[in-house]
């Protein structure tokens, strides 16, 4: 799979962990930095993540920063980006099934690598059932993404 990986200074010693892991585990990643522990603005990069997946470079989108809170915030903001915050296995693969969640944002100075890891691969794995029910709330939620798009 082809995962777009960003962070801000926070989330950046597990944004090394992921990036390695998933690469041992066959998958493309996409780095859009940050590439160093200096404070940096979370929304810079929450951005590029949410871009990146809602463009179609990547099929899924990893963001983190400290709590994982603004990370989701920032990147919701992108049309076509379905962010969750994810802090255990069974909010990760029920907002993929559920909600078809597009970008994972996780809390660096919340959980710790193993947790993270296990997060990740869960949410990996997931797939969006289609059912009806949860497609009726998705199309309703990209509705509210046309209805409130504010022009540049």
């Amino acid at each position: 799979m082809r995962i777009v990986l960003g962070c801000d200074h926070g989330g950046f010693d597990l944004k090394r962990t992921l990036h390695h892991y998933l690469e041992q585990k066959g998958h493309s990643v996409i780095n859009v930095g940050c590439d160093t522990a200096d404070a940096v603005d979370y929304p810079d990069f929450a951005e590029k993540v949410a871009l990146a997946v809602s463009r179609g470079e990547a099929e899924r989108g990893i963001m983190l920063c400290g709590s994982g809170v603004g990370a989701s915030v920032a990147a919701n903001k992108v049309p076509g980006a379905r962010a969750g915050l994810c802090h255990d296995t069974f909010s990760a693969h029920q907002g993929v099934e559920d909600d078809d969640v597009n970008v994972l944002c996780l809390g660096a100075r919340v959980i710790g690598p193993n947790l993270a890891i296990e997060i990740v691969e869960t949410w990996l794995r997931a797939r969006f059932t289609k059912a009806e029910r949860h497609q009726r709330r998705l199309d309703k939620v990209l509705a509210l993404e046309k209805k409130y798009k504010v022009a540049p």
